[in-house]
């Protein structure tokens, strides 16, 4: 398996995945920058964990195709 084949700027699968790192991104930022509830920190953990699990099984898939 090659990372390079990750890059398939044609797979609408490729946008997605790029789409999860922005939104990684995102929710890295707001953990740091901004004073967040219990409930706030839960929810961003787990919309963080799902992005990861999602994102993981994207590049997977793009590599193995």
């Amino acid at each position: 398996m090659k990372i390079a084949r990750l890059y398939q700027p044609r797979n609408p699968l490729f946008w997605i995945l790029v789409v999860l790192n922005v939104l990684s991104l995102g929710m890295g930022w707001a953990t740091h920058h901004m004073t967040l509830t219990a409930l706030g920190s839960v929810l961003i953990g787990g919309f963080a964990l799902g992005n990861a699990v999602l994102g993981t099984w994207l590049a997977w898939r793009l590599v193995r195709t």
